[in-house]
């Protein structure tokens, strides 16, 4: 059998397969970004200038959708500054320039999506925690016994 000159993809589908993501994994997928600007030149014409950069999105997978057959997808979420936030990758893309498998986890399910309800459980424990918290500092007085502490013998030998 003649393999074709023809390239269908810049993708390297026998490694992505053999990537074996699972649900539970911490990745790092490295994506290629382009942004277009517009200039104008020196005779007045305006341009559009290509710029490519890779920008890494590291999360845990949450699920995995259709294994490894050319539609497969991935789920990886991740907390950017107190905010959750989901991406869903093509197994196959061409923006992805690669994936790194960071760390491997044994799960018990599938698909994690219970991770949302779980992480805003978690959040809002915590700001109840803080709310709780704020009352008793702003209605303290400062305590009898900390002033008398504060003007021993020793102290008032040195002042």
């Amino acid at each position: 059998m003649q393999k074709s000159a023809v390239t269908i993809t810049p993708v390297d589908s026998a490694a992505r397969m053999n990537l074996g993501i699972r649900s539970g994994d911490t990745v790092r997928v490295w994506q290629n970004i382009t942004e277009l600007k517009t200039q104008k030149q020196a005779n007045k014409k305006e341009a559009t200038v290509r710029n490519v950069r890779k920008q890494a999105f590291e999360g845990l997978v949450l699920a995995v959708k259709h294994g490894t057959e050319p539609g497969a997808t991935f789920t990886v979420r991740r907390v950017s500054s107190g905010v959750g936030v989901e991406k869903i990758f093509p197994l196959y893309s061409p923006t992805i320039d690669s994936i790194e498998v960071l760390r491997r986890a044994r799960t018990r399910r599938a698909k994690l999506y219970f991770i949302r309800r779980k992480a805003s459980r978690e959040a809002k424990r915590a700001m109840r925690k803080q709310i709780a918290l704020e009352p008793r500092l702003a209605g303290s007085k400062p305590e009898p016994q900390a002033a008398a502490e504060a003007s021993t013998p020793v102290e008032a030998a040195v002042e």
